[in-house]
This record gives structure tokens, sequence and C-alpha cells, in this order.
């Protein structure tokens, strides 16, 4: 490529390209563009001397101390100025950046007139800032959603513990057998009332929680191991009602290191809700068996029941809120719903898959707490 041609390459992309001659002064070695006539009186052509006024261009002479080290040091690369802003002749801001080079001997400069990349910048900059308001408007919204439904749910539980107390003193009563049986009835359905109550309230305050930061604190990391332990020891009646198994599967150490990053009671509520769907969905005289393995940054958890499984076209959405196929309930997808807002806020994975002997296993993985960050 002659001279010719790549001078006129630099006039296409507007940019003034000059070569060190002595400190202050500079030659320039291409056609110069336009724009330099709105901050020069002195017409300039190319080949000609100019010297940079330190008065008119204190920005740039100020930066040429940064690029006379540059050039001394014969450094690879480019340095850059940053875009400043210049008055021109006329009186008006334009937008300027410059970059010394080192080109075999040569230290060269490069002024390229940046309006349009200050334009673009200043856009992304306003771009952030809306992003930011609507995001903190989108907490504040979300932050008076959860108390009112706090407040609904609250009002709720309220007659519910009301009812409760009725039935409670309804056994005192001389009531027929049958009369007893719908006593029974109307305990589980409150029972059951309760749990769907919990659920919708978690899955809010996940839905919440997942638009806010999580800090990772290694001190308060909790023990995925002894969550299980716990909620088991809590489902081993409940399991026995049915003559159901519910064991920790003998192949996990339990002498290892298992913190995870997460909250405890969090973490519990993620752990009891999978439990209680695998209770809900596995036969008389079945076991339900909770594993735990240890990866390179992760600790995956697995919990197999021996029920009929999962249909193929309810996987897909299996973890959406109220998601429920035929004959599910419904807390049972808000519960999932639930685990996964939770597990993802954390930096895991959730997720379900068939066992090929029959049944279900549903699994999430956690960062090991001290491991990769969030």
């Amino acid at each position: 490529m002659n001279k010719t041609i790549l001078s006129d390459l630099f006039l296409a992309l507007n940019i003034l390209v000059l070569e060190k001659i002595d400190i202050g002064l500079f030659r320039v070695t291409a056609q110069p563009p336009n724009w330099l006539r709105r901050f020069c009186s002195q017409e300039l052509k190319f080949g000609m001397n100019m010297l940079i006024p330190q008065e008119e261009f204190a920005f740039l002479e100020n930066f040429l101390f940064d690029a006379e080290d540059f050039w001394y040091s014969n450094s690879i690369g480019k340095l850059s100025s940053g875009i400043w802003s210049q008055k021109n002749l006329n009186g008006y801001e334009e937008q300027l950046e410059a970059y010394a080079l080192c080109v075999n001997e040569s230290k060269i400069l490069l002024i390229e007139l940046a309006q349009d990349k200050f334009k673009y910048k200043q856009h992304l900059i306003q771009a952030g800032r809306e992003q930011q308001l609507n995001y903190q408007q989108l907490l504040k919204e979300n932050q008076k959603k959860e108390v009112l439904i706090n407040c609904i749910i609250h009002d709720i539980a309220g007659q519910l513990n009301a009812i409760n107390c009725c039935l409670a003193l309804l056994e005192f009563e001389n009531l027929t057998d049958r009369g007893k049986e719908h006593l029974e009835i109307a305990r589980k359905q409150s029972i059951k009332q309760e749990m769907l109550i919990r659920n919708i309230l978690d899955a809010f305050s996940a839905e919440v929680r997942s638009l806010e930061s999580f800090i990772v604190d290694t001190h308060t990391s909790p023990d995925i191991l002894v969550a299980i332990q716990e909620v088991i020891e809590l489902f081993q009646a409940t399991f026995a009602l049915t003559n159901q198994r519910l064991n920790l599967a003998a192949e996990v150490d339990i002498t290892a290191d298992w913190k995870v990053v997460g909250e405890q009671s969090r973490l519990d509520r993620v752990i009891t809700n999978l439990m209680e769907n695998a209770y809900r969905h596995s036969p008389e005289n079945s076991t339900v068996t909770i594993g735990l393995q240890a990866e390179a940054e992760y600790i995956l958890f697995t919990i197999d029941d021996e029920g009929e499984g999962v249909p193929p076209e309810m996987v897909d959405n299996l973890f959406q809120k109220f998601s429920q196929g035929q004959n599910r309930s419904g807390r049972g997808g808000i519960g999932l719903y639930f685990c996964r807002m939770t597990i993802e806020h954390w930096g895991g994975s959730i997720g379900y898959s068939a066992r090929q002997e029959g049944g279900s296993r549903f699994w999430f993985r956690l960062p090991k707490a001290g491991g990769i960050g969030i």
C-alpha cells in the first residue's frame, strides 16, 4: 500500500495523523481531515510541521506527557487519551480522542473526531441509569406486593386457626362414628389449606428475593447433609403411616464437608418441598432415597421415589408457577416453583429425570461454599 492510498484512507476515516519531530512539534503525515479547520486558524497541509498550542489544547498537551513515556518505552499497541471536549474556533464544544503509537522508529499521534462515540457512550450511560431506576422501582413494587400478600395470608391464616380450634374442641363432643369421620376429613383439609397458604407465600417471597443480590458468606453457609438428616427425622413418622421408607443413600460420606451456598431456613424449605412431593406421589410399601454427590465445584442433591413418574407432556413446565399434572395438587406446582426460584438465585440449577427402574428423580446442584462466587 503506497503513501497516497494510506493518506486517503486516514482522510476517509476522518483521522489526523501526526509524527513527532520534537517536543510539541509534529509533522502532518497524511491529508488532514476537514474538521481540523474548525480548530486551527492556520491551513495545514500534508507534510507541514505544526506546534500544538498549550493554551488551546490543554488536555491534549497533558496527554502528551503520558505519550512521551509510551514512545520512549517503544511499547506495543496504542495509548488512548480517552474522549475529551474541546471548543472549536466558533466556541462550540466537540469531542476528540487521541492515540499514541510506535510504528517502527516513528512516534505517531492519531487524533479523531469522537462525537459519534461520545454520543453512543452517553446513550449507554443514560440507558444504564434508566434501567437502574426501573429496577429500583420494580423492587419497591414487589416489596409492596410482598407486604400486601403477607397481610392477606395472615388474615386467612387467622381464620383458619379459628377453624382448627373449633375442630379440636369438637373432638371432646360425643360424636357418632360418621361424625368423627367428617371431623377427620375436615382436619385433613385444614392441614392441606395451611400447606397451600405457606407454599403461596414461599413462592411469592422467592420471586421478590430473586430480584435482590445474594452475598455469599462462607461462615454462615448451610450444611446440606445436616439439613437432610433433620428433615428425614421430621418425616419418618409421616412415611411410617403408609409403610413408606425414607432413607439416606448408603454411599453418602457423612464425614465429608457438605456446605453449600445458600441460607439455612430456605434450604430446609426446598428439601422439605421435594420430600413432600415424593411422599404424595409414592405408593405404599415403597422407598424414597436421598443422595448427595460431590462434584468439582458443586454438590448434587437427588431424591428418588418409586411412584408413577411425571407424564412427558408435563416435564417442560414442571417448575413453572402453578404447574400441575393430572391428579396432582396445585400446591405441588407452587412448591416446585419456589424450589427453582430459590436454587437459581443461589447460582444453582434444578431438574427432573425419569428413573429407568420406574419412578422419579428430582435433583438440584448448588455451588460449594467457598468455591465459585455468585
